[in-house]
């Protein structure tokens, strides 16, 4: 039974994650500070006799005792509106964190994976954006503080693989979806299905015809989980490349909730990308996987999870705990 840590394991792609882990059979260890997860995510597993949780920040020094097999470092806010209001942990998670996970992955003699991010890209010059394109960002801009901590992410990863040898796993993962995304976490389609639900109008920023591409949770964890049992090294972009305005997207989830909202604009956010599309040559190639979910059928499942949802969460305002702001 190989032993699995997961950090940001209480957080939407971690949940999942541990999900996946504990289905092939692994013991797994899930590491959460709980500023933006929940663990509601993963209270199904509480009994599991193969499951544990850590209450801890993977920026101050990581103990877990026992051997490890993998670390996937999946620590750090992933919204907007988290990675604004919390900049200085999010540099923290992954520049420090990745410190961290990295330095037990040496003493345990363990394979690391990072969650990097299509948004190291920036806003992008190059259409659809491959592995090798270094990217267009902006380092002192509001966004700067999420797109260059993963950046810093890669390249600490990819010293630690070329110095001492470790085996390490990167994925850049674009715009991904499914049930347990926070309603009110600032990203599109839980915002959009979150304003359907209430019966409010369906906000657009800027003019709506930026694209972006919408991969199922379950492709993304299925690419995941392949890139980690690969021998390669490298980014590796796991999305969706079926591309969609926001305008377009906006009708289909009008149409999806039967509701009859308006759609309303607002000024674009600053350095917010025009375009956002993966090429998974590489992913193909090298992983044999592609997506294999419709957003339809994405769509519908996530839809009845919100759907399903007690009321007051509908209406939670996003609500961060205390943490220490040193």
């Amino acid at each position: 039974m190989k032993r699995v840590l997961i950090t940001g394991g209480a957080g939407f792609l971690g949940s999942h994650l541990c999900d996946r882990f504990i289905k092939e059979g692994h013991y797994v260890i899930a590491m959460d500070n709980l500023i933006t997860g929940d663990l509601r995510n993963i209270e199904h597993l509480f009994k599991h006799p193969n499951f544990e949780f850590y209450h801890h920040d993977v920026s101050k020094f990581i103990h877990v005792p026992g051997e490890l097999d993998y670390i996937l470092h999946f620590a750090s806010p992933a919204s907007p509106i988290d990675y604004l209001k919390i900049p200085i942990q999010t540099l923290k998670v992954g520049s420090l964190g990745i410190h961290n996970c990295l330095g037990l992955a040496r003493v345990k003699k363990a394979r690391v994976i990072i969650a990097s991010t299509s948004e190291v890209y920036g806003d992008p010059q190059v259409h659809p954006q491959t592995e090798e394109y270094w990217g267009h960002v902006n380092p002192v801009g509001p966004r700067g503080v999420y797109d260059e901590a993963k950046r810093f992410q890669e390249a600490m990863t990819m010293a630690y693989h070329t110095y001492h040898g470790l085996e390490t796993r990167i994925v850049r993962i674009f715009n991904t979806y499914g049930p347990r995304m926070r309603l009110n976490d600032g990203r599109v389609l839980p915002a959009f299905i979150g304003q359907a639900l209430r019966g409010e109008d369906l906000t657009i920023f800027g003019d709506g015809t930026q694209t972006r591409s919408f991969c199922y949770v379950d492709d993304l964890v299925e690419g995941i989980y392949r890139l980690l049992l690969s021998d390669y090294a490298y980014p590796v972009n796991i999305g969706n490349p079926s591309e969609i305005t926001m305008n377009e997207f906006a009708e289909e989830i009008i149409k999806l909730t039967g509701t009859d909202q308006k759609i309303v604009h607002r000024p674009l956010p600053k350095d917010d990308p025009k375009q956002r599309q993966p090429d998974i040559t590489k992913a193909k190639e090298i992983l044999g996987w592609e997506p294999k979910v419709s957003r339809a059928e994405g769509l519908k499942i996530t839809y009845e999870y919100f759907k399903n949802l007690p009321k007051e969460r509908l209406f939670e305002e996003v609500a961060h705990r205390e943490f220490n702001k040193k």
